[in-house]
């Protein structure tokens, strides 16, 4: 509600003809009930013992009530999220061990691919097999065409009685034990092309056994070995190829000399 407020002769002499002044707006102040309110808030913080009473009716110790409760809860879950970020850090830790392991082991496995198992290394390897196998063919065969002209010669030198003949075949006799001879230098030949061999096969074992070592060694890796089963049938199950030194379950000389008797 507004008052329109009067102009004093006073006013009018000093100010002229001046607009007249705004009215005076009464319902701008506190009204009677505000100030009821507040008298009667004061009055019960008296008569309460000094406890502050808000507008709402909630008093200080309710709200440090509410506020320790909230503290409490805000702990807590902070303890939880502590506790969650050092199982985090755990697994990061467990994780980045098994990223070095495999990359670790791609390394061994890069390594064993370019120098072993592919390029120049390999098709040494097969080389140096190959004349293993193709240098003993050869020294066998000349040993025996040679085996054969002594056993030759010896028969016909007790045939024939005529002193050239004789040395004649001599002569051939020892012409064939000289190349016996030679021919066994194919054992220093075969021993240096296999030990070049062993060396490759060394540098694949010692690989093997660092990728071994990188997942936890030899008997960690034994509990995820496979059982071996014997898939061959027939007489290929009976091959076992010739047994080693200190092998077992093979056949002796005296077990088969025993069956025929």
């Amino acid at each position: 509600m507004s008052i329109q407020r009067k102009r004093f002769r006073i006013e009018e002499l000093t100010l002229g003809s001046a607009p007249p002044l705004a009215p005076i707006d009464c319902d701008s102040g506190p009204t009677h009930h505000d100030i009821m309110s507040e008298l009667r808030a004061i009055r019960a913080q008296i008569v309460g013992g000094g406890q502050p009473i808000l507008a709402n009716g909630v008093g200080t110790q309710e709200i440090e009530a509410s506020t320790a409760d909230e503290v409490a809860e805000a702990r807590a879950l902070l303890a939880q999220y502590r506790a969650q970020i050092e199982q985090c850090e755990k697994l990061k830790v467990e994780l980045d061990l098994i990223h070095n392991a495999i990359d670790q082991t791609k390394r061994e496995i890069a390594v064993l691919h370019t120098k072993s198992f592919s390029g120049e290394e390999m098709a040494r390897v097969n080389g140096e097999l190959g004349a293993v196998v193709g240098g003993t063919e050869e020294a066998t065969q000349q040993i025996l065409e040679a085996a054969e002209a002594i056993d030759q010669a010896a028969t016909a030198l007790g045939k024939v009685t005529s002193a050239d003949q004789q040395k004649a075949l001599s002569e051939e006799i020892q012409e064939r034990v000289i190349s016996i001879f030679e021919a066994c230098n194919f054992q220093d030949l075969t021993g240096q092309r296999i030990s070049k061999v062993m060396q490759t096969m060394k540098f694949i074992e010692h690989h093997i056994v660092v990728m071994m070592d990188i997942w936890g060694g030899v008997d960690a890796i034994k509990a995820h070995v496979p059982p071996v089963v014997d898939t061959r049938e027939g007489d290929a199950k009976l091959l076992n190829g010739p047994r080693a030194l200190g092998d077992e379950g093979h056949a002796s000389q005296d077990d088969i000399d025993a069956m025929f008797n």
